[in-house]
Parts: structure tokens; sequence; C-alpha cells
């Protein structure tokens, strides 16, 4: 890897863990401190390695002046303790050598963070935006384009975030064990909105951030390989994404355009994801508690296996009518009439599909202009039309046009 591609991989792969521990050190009372010493880390790295080249071991170097960096703040912030105000009375600053960047305590450093930025009085849009911050080293123009909007909004988002994390007093720490279980979900709801803020974007040129998915299945792995975190909810979880993501690459083509599902190739489905997704889904039947993630997996599990099983859709039919009874929404809905259309056909399905009433979603019309393209072209491409107007990408507008022009 050349130097100008290396500090920006390093950046996105280590400052997370190096804010981490900085935050867990400094408190939120300190927030500003932990990232301005994270961010001087990498502008020294450019600096020196611009005119000296990398070290040997880059990671070991930017962990050791993050360090350096970080004692030479707490003595300058004991100086002036005091020296220049002897008077004021301040919180004991931990000793210098408490600043601790092991594997070990970055992963837990990360793991106390995630729950203190997933705390159930932070709104879920700042869930997801702090999360991209810190835990996920997302840059804001990166965290901007995520949803849609410009920096102002975003670095407004984040600073009001950052307020209620300090007026709140909340505690960089895992919860006490008779609290943990309630708080880890509002942990795993936001990993699954970050999950379907990647899987379905509303970027004008990416139906798919892959990027973001993948820092969504990165933080659920780090909560199964923490033991009071690995929950069977968590399991599912990551198996519900692990069966999402092995269709990836069969869900755009190379230029970019949207494919549904029926128009999928299955030969680049990733076999390895599947066959993962199975075993993080087995581990989640330990429990005795069914949730929406392990229904939600099952669906996602069936959807990889080939159409000639015959069983396939009614399995899919009958875990979105559970889904329906536990957790109930009006996407599932809407997603459940497809399955209901492959096990009793598309003129059934029209009647169960138009029972939901959605005025302006574009699945709606989508699902209804393929259900009536086999009886009722002229419906049909009304139908379509109406889908072609909510557009709101390139790959969804030519997915549309290939189905009108396909009528």
């Amino acid at each position: 890897m050349d130097q100008q591609t290396l500090i920006p991989h390093l950046f996105r792969t280590e400052y997370r863990k190096i804010v981490s521990v900085l935050y867990r050190h400094f408190g939120f009372d300190e927030m500003a401190t932990a990232e301005d010493l994270a961010s001087e880390t990498f502008l020294t790295a450019a600096q020196t390695w611009g005119i000296h080249g990398p070290p040997a071991n880059p990671v070991a170097w930017l962990y050791q002046v993050a360090k350096n960096k970080a004692i030479n703040q707490l003595q300058r912030q004991r100086t002036f303790d005091s020296k220049v105000a002897p008077d004021l009375r301040v919180a004991a600053l931990p000793e210098y050598d408490d600043i601790d960047l092991s594997l070990q305590n970055i992963l837990d450093s990360q793991l106390q963070m995630m729950f203190a930025i997933c705390h159930p009085s932070i709104p879920p849009e700042a869930q997801i935006g702090l999360s991209l911050r810190i835990l996920c080293g997302f840059g804001i123009d990166e965290i901007a384009h995520a949803f849609l909007t410009n920096r102002e909004t975003i670095n407004k988002r984040l600073y009001r975030a950052r307020e209620k994390l300090r007026a709140e007093k909340i505690a960089i720490e895992l919860p006490p064990d008779a609290d943990i279980d309630a708080r880890l979900n509002t942990v795993l709801n936001t990993i699954y909105l970050l999950f379907n803020e990647g899987y379905y974007s509303s970027g004008e040129h990416q139906p798919l951030r892959k990027e973001l998915c993948f820092e969504a299945m990165r933080l659920c792995t780090m909560l199964i390989e923490q033991e009071r975190t690995n929950r069977p909810a968590v399991n599912a979880l990551l198996a519900l994404m692990c069966f999402h993501a092995s269709r990836f690459d069969a869900r755009t083509t190379q230029s970019g355009e949207l494919v549904l599902y029926d128009d999928q190739d299955t030969g680049r489905w990733n076999t390895d994801l599947i066959a993962k997704g199975g075993y993080f889904l087995h581990r989640a039947t330990g429990g005795d508690t069914l949730t929406r993630y392990h229904l939600e997996a099952g669906i996602a599990y069936w959807n990889t296996q080939p159409a000639s099983n015959t069983e396939k859709w009614e399995h899919i039919l009958q875990l979105y009518n559970r889904l329906l009874q536990i957790a109930y929404t009006p996407i599932a809905a809407l997603n459940r009439t497809f399955a209901f259309s492959k096990v009793w056909g598309k003129q059934a399905a029209i009647i169960e599909t138009e029972k939901l009433t959605f005025d302006d979603h574009l699945f709606y019309f989508l699902l209804l202009g393929d259900l009536y393209s086999d009886h009722d072209r002229t419906k049909a491409k009304d139908y379509l039309d109406r889908a072609l107007a909510l557009a709101r990408t390139e790959a969804e507008e030519q997915t549309i046009r290939k189905k009108i022009g396909n009528l």
C-alpha cells in the first residue's frame, strides 16, 4: 500500500479505536479533547511520514504518538490545576499509564462507547451519526452523504447529541447485568438501522452502500465477541446481515443498475456468507425469546435458497405472518404480499396488496405493477408510472423503465 492510501486506510481502521480509548479516559466532558488528540495523531503521521516515510509498524507508531499526546495533555492540565488555578476544585484525573491501547482495552472501550452512544435519551438518527463518526471513523462529509444532507446539518446533529451525553452524565461503561438486555435492544436497533441505511441507500448514484453494511456487521461481531453481550438476538441479527450481504454482488449490475430479487443471478450469491449466516442463525436458537431478528433472519435464509425448493415460499410466508404478529411494520406487511403471491398466485396477492394503504411508497406501486402485468397491462403501466415518479435514484429509474419497456 503506497503512502497516499496508507494514512486514509489507517484513519478508517484506527481512528475509531484511538478515539474510543481516549473518550473512555477523558470522559464526555472532554470529548473535544479526545477527538483533537486523535486527529492530531494522524496529522503528525502525515507530516512525519511525508518526510521520513512510514515506520515499520505504522499502527504501533500511531498508538504510541496518541498515548504521548494524551499524557502531555494530562501534564498540561495538572500544571494548570496546581499552579494557575490552585483554588479550583477539579475531579481527579487518571494516572498517565492508564492510557491503555492494548487490543483488549480497545475492544472494551469500543463496546462501552457503543452502549453510551445508543443511550435511550439520544435520538435514533443521532445514534447512527455518532456511531459512524466515533465507532466507524467516518468523516463528516461521508455521514452527510449517507443521510443525504449537508455538513452543517450533520455537525449540528452531532453537537446536540454530544451535549445530551454531557447533560445526562451518561457513563462510558457496559450497563449492569440486570439492565444489559434492555439496553442491548437499543444497540441492536441502531446497528439494524445502520445496515438498512446502506442496504436501501438513498444516494443518487449508489443504491447499495456496502461500507455502511459492513460497519454494521463489524459492530455486531464485537458484541458477539464479548461474553456479556453474546446473546441469541445478537447472533440472529448478524445472521440476518450475513444472508443479505451474500446477495450484494447480485443486487446491482456492473453499470450500477438495481436488480430485483427475481432477476438476480444466483451464481453471484456468496456461499461463504450464506454458510456464515447459517452458523450464527443456529447459535441464535439457544435462547427462549423469539425476536424480530430471528424471524427476519429466517426469511433472509430462505431467500438464499434455490427456487427449486418447493417449500421455500411457504416457509417465508409463515415467517412473515409470525413477524407481523410480534413486530408489525407497514414495510413487513408489504414484503409479505410478495411472498403471498409466490404461494397463492398474483390475482390473490392483488387483493392482499390493495388492502394496504401506501400513498407514496415506490415498492408498493412497483409490486402492484408486477402483479397486474400478466392480465391487465394498462393497470400495470399505471402503477409502474406512479413508481417511476417516486424513484429517488438513477438505479431505481433504470429498473422501472426497463419493466415498463417489458410490458
